[in-house]
């Protein structure tokens, strides 16, 4: 059984994660990308799925842990009736290697460890073939499965039902490291790796990194480690951003409402761009910009709304029963089908994104203008097309207002490139183009009560009209926005926090139903804060914020009734969605300031 969701925390190398359980088992882990097949399975399914456990054999320890301050090295102190132990664990940021690294730290007393390592390569579907490669005193075990293998020094482990046992005892002083190294199966295992010097420029990579974010506003502790989780989502050679570092975890337990996040979606990339320009981290946006380029280079029509890490199109949605589900939610899905939609609003939030590097001082290059034009001219060879959305329907496509208006808001950064930042491009045309679809969307957008509504021709609102202000297409304080707020609060509010949509309409094709998103949570915060609405807004971003875990990270979305969170984790998409609301706390409106 995995263990709740607000108990992982993440390690990152900033090629791969690894969640890591209160109780000290590794249970999700892909080598050597996030999108690579799970070497470490039980967050999906049971033990048998794959995972590495390392805790004190007194059942009774208890445990604290925390992140050594500005990184991703996680420390857990361990106490029992012997003694005091801490572990530190860390994926180390090495240009030629993948390890996994797990140093036992004695601080007084003595304590027992037991580990045991439950190799199930593949999404649980290979067992390796295993065995001992190393001496007495250097003991080490080697798993070889097809084209990966692995190599686990530092404990002798004994073979019993496709497991491995061993157990180390620390005293006070004393240091034991095991260290899991990944590499292709055909060539030869790593060298042992140099725990200490990894340790020591692991973290101050990570600190350094942190030490050049600009904040001036509340909650700098949960912006500041916020910005730490898009990073440690953002490919260090790539420069993809993945939306999450999991896939499967259900929206709603024991459904089948289960996504693989895994990959590159345009338009969170272009979100996450945004959060980290606007707190002075312009060189990761130059590093998306050059993969945004390489990813859609061809023929603009053919431009997806998501990739993989390094650019890839083909991501197809299949079922892995191998793998039974989070607390039986099934099916488990690998690749997302979604890759085959085409959503009107992404290559809207891409050129907001793009205008915001910018106005940041990022110069364009002999590419990068030329294809945002191209992007430009299919958005407007696109209006005629109704869409799946920013949340990705199943069902039939709508004439969605939050796409329209990030198809016009595509469109209005074009014009603005030309007519103040000297860009060319056909300008007099993408006008008419622009103030065409503001009179489509303020006649059959705009329901006769005076409020937004989520597709035309519809009486329901959706989360995503919280968007609006923020990019620059009406005033946070515009009649119709108040408007749909107050139908917000009124049918998408449930237990004090948002819901994308309603689901009971069928609009999404799906059946059951979902917890509040807590993205959309956080705009309402934004929203809140520019129009005045400072006490709510605090009240609401407070009790938000609470609902991170001891770490400070969060998933998708949080069952309040249950209290605990729900969803794909870490996402990307609520912890920038937490920047900005914490930034319009403030005083900072943002990408929309001089767009109304």
């Amino acid at each position: 059984m995995p263990a709740p969701i607000e108990d992982y925390a993440l390690l990152s190398d900033c090629r791969t994660g690894a969640l890591v359980s209160r109780d000290g088992s590794i249970d999700w882990l892909c080598l050597p990308r996030f999108d690579s097949p799970s070497l470490f399975g039980a967050l999906l399914g049971e033990q048998e799925h794959g995972c590495w456990s390392l805790r004190p054999a007194d059942d009774a320890a208890t445990s604290q842990r925390h992140y050594v301050s500005d990184t991703f090295i996680l420390v857990t102190r361990w106490e029992t009736s012997e003694g005091v132990a801490e572990v530190h664990e860390l994926l180390p940021l090495h240009p030629s290697r993948t390890d996994v690294v797990r140093r036992i730290v004695g601080i007084s007393g003595r304590v027992e460890f037991v580990t045991e390592l439950r190799l199930h390569f593949d999404y649980a579907r290979r067992l390796p073939w295993v065995r001992q490669v190393g001496t007495a005193s250097e003991p080490a075990l080697l798993a070889i499965a097809g084209p990966e293998a692995v190599i686990v020094r530092g404990v002798r482990l004994v073979a019993r039902d496709h497991r491995h046992r061993g157990a180390v005892a620390v005293s006070a002083g004393e240091l034991r490291d095991l260290v899991l190294s990944w590499f292709p199966s055909h060539e030869h295992p790593r060298r042992p790796l140099d725990v200490d010097e990894s340790l020591a420029s692991t973290r101050s990579w990570w600190q350094e990194w942190a030490a050049g974010t600009r904040h001036e506003g509340p909650h700098r502790d949960e912006v500041v480690r916020s910005l730490l989780v898009l990073r440690a989502l953002t490919n260090r050679d790539t420069g993809g951003i993945v939306a999450a570092a999991t896939t499967s975890l259900p929206e709603q337990f024991g459904g089948s409402r289960n996504w693989d996040y895994r990959f590159v979606w345009l338009r969170d990339a272009a979100l996450t761009l945004e959060a980290l320009i606007a707190h002075g981290f312009l060189d990761e946006a130059h590093h998306w910009r050059r993969w945004l380029l390489r990813a859609v280079a061809g023929e603009p029509s053919e431009v997806q709304i998501m990739y993989g890490i390094a650019g890839e199109r083909d991501l197809p949605e299949r079922e892995m029963p191998s793998l039974p589900g989070y607390e039986g939610s099934a099916p488990v899905r690998i690749g997302n089908g979604a890759v085959d939609q085409y959503q009107g609003d992404v290559i809207g939030e891409v050129m907001v994104a793009l205008e915001a590097a910018r106005m940041a001082g990022l110069e364009e290059g002999d590419f990068s203008w030329p294809l945002q034009r191209a992007l430009i001219d299919e958005v407007v060879g696109s209006l005629d097309r109704p869409d799946n959305g920013i949340w990705e329907i199943r069902g039939e496509p709508r004439w969605f207002t939050h796409s329209r208006v990030m198809m016009w808001a595509a469109v209005d950064r074009g014009v603005r490139a030309v007519r103040e930042h000297g860009l060319t491009g056909d300008a007099e045309r993408w006008e008419r183009t622009r103030d065409d679809l503001r009179r489509e969307i303020d006649e059959r957008g705009v329901h006769a009560d005076g409020y937004f509504v989520q597709h035309y021709g519809s009486d329901e609102v959706d989360a995503s009209l919280l968007v609006l202000p923020q990019v620059g297409y009406c005033a946070p304080d515009d009649p119709r926005m108040l408007r749909t707020v107050t139908q917000i609060e009124r049918t998408l509010i449930s237990d004090g926090f948002v819901l994308r949509y309603r689901t009971e309409t069928g609009i999404d094709g799906l059946a059951g139903g979902e917890h509040p998103f807590l993205a959309c949570s956080f705009w309402l915060v934004e929203q809140y804060a520019a129009t005045g609405r400072t006490a709510d807004a605090r009240e609401l971003m407070a009790r938000l914020t609470a609902l991170a875990n001891d770490l400070g990270l969060l998933s998708e979305e949080y069952d309040v009734a249950g209290r605990r969170q729900v969803g794909n984790t870490p996402q990307a998409l609520s912890h920038l969605s937490l920047i900005r609301a914490a930034d319009a706390l403030g005083g900072h409106r943002g990408r929309a300031a001089d767009r109304c």
